[in-house]
């Protein structure tokens, strides 16, 4: 007897343990347990969004480096300590922007104090992302909730998981059919350049002693290229020195980036790289012809994101600070 006891003991211990790992993610998951969640997102990214306008960039940035390249889990936010280098030390992450962990902080501590240990950081991030997105113009799409917060966040995990500005096409579009997106899907995704800004020394090398002449790549558009040269003067002295992704509408998020790249008004490689290459060109040309397609297509890519190898029930946690694990 006391055996079929321990048996019934264990067994309901294992499907506790696997419905605890297999909770689906809804779009009203807070809604009994912290029924103000979307209010207070809405509320402060309003706030930050108003004082800081890069912060709708920023955040979207923030998120892609956070999802692509182990999954939505938060962990891009965990800070190092002296025994751990975590994501956000990785060098193509030391230029990710203060207000984007700022807005989610300010979301965090707000949530702690109207319903306590029960919003994921990574949770916070997505939704505060697509409210972002939104109030620049951007299309809006459904955030299925539920995540848990990664345990591990390590630097050495980020090379070669991101798509560096000087990347080829070919890496690019490994990097995102390696995860399961298509082609199509990353062309969307790359629209998210029609917001914020780039270092010039992202970009340095293409329009400073390319060659004899003319002395920049000729991808740009030579006015352009001319522009880029004097804004970016003495860049070596001052890395914070940056420009628009794009230049036309820089703080609306619309199809104007894929608009300029025909023109040669792109700011990366990578960007002229999109224009420039068979497999993508027909979705640039595409988007910039349609801003109704564009706009589907990157809410599509932005939901399928989202839901990119989450972590849900035991296997993670909530943080009680978004920079730390418990």
């Amino acid at each position: 007897m006391e055996i079929l006891k321990v048996c019934f003991i264990l067994l309901s211990t294992a499907s506790f343990l696997w419905l605890s790992e297999s909770v689906t993610l809804t779009t009203d998951y807070y809604q009994k347990s912290c029924p103000e969640f979307r209010q207070i997102i809405q509320q402060t990214v309003t706030n930050k969004q108003i004082t800081s306008p890069s912060t709708a960039a920023g955040t979207l940035r923030l998120f892609l480096h956070d999802c692509l390249p182990n999954g939505c889990d938060g962990s891009v936010l965990i800070t190092s300590t002296p025994f751990n280098k975590a994501e956000r030390d990785a060098d193509i992450n030391l230029s990710l922007p203060g207000d984007a962990f700022d807005v989610v902080v300010r979301a965090k501590t707000a949530l702690e104090l109207a319903c306590p240990d029960t919003v994921s950081c990574a949770d916070i991030l997505a939704v505060a992302t697509r409210d972002l997105v939104t109030m620049v113009g951007g299309p809006y799409y459904n955030v299925l909730l539920g995540r848990r917060d990664g345990r591990v966040s390590e630097a050495s995990t980020i090379p070669n998981a991101l798509p560096l500005a000087t990347s080829p096409m070919s890496e690019i579009i490994d990097i995102f059919t390696s995860r399961g997106f298509t082609v199509q899907e990353m062309v969307a995704l790359s629209g998210a350049h029609t917001i914020g800004f780039s270092h010039c020394k992202e970009f340095s090398a293409q329009i400073y002693n390319y060659s004899k002449s003319p002395p920049y790549d000729s991808q740009y558009n030579p006015r352009f290229a001319q522009g880029l040269q004097k804004a970016c003067s003495g860049f070596e002295n001052n890395p914070t020195l940056s420009v628009f992704n794009d230049i036309m509408t820089p703080n609306k998020f619309d199809n104007s980036y894929f608009q300029n790249l025909p023109k040669g008004l792109g700011i990366l490689k990578s960007d002229h790289g999109l224009y420039d290459d068979w497999r993508t060109r027909p979705f640039v040309e595409e988007y910039a012809a349609d801003e109704n397609k564009f706009f589907s297509d990157f809410a599509r890519a932005m939901e399928k994101l989202s839901n990119y190898k989450v972590i849900t029930g035991n296997q993670g946690e909530i943080r009680h600070r978004c920079d730390a694990i418990n």
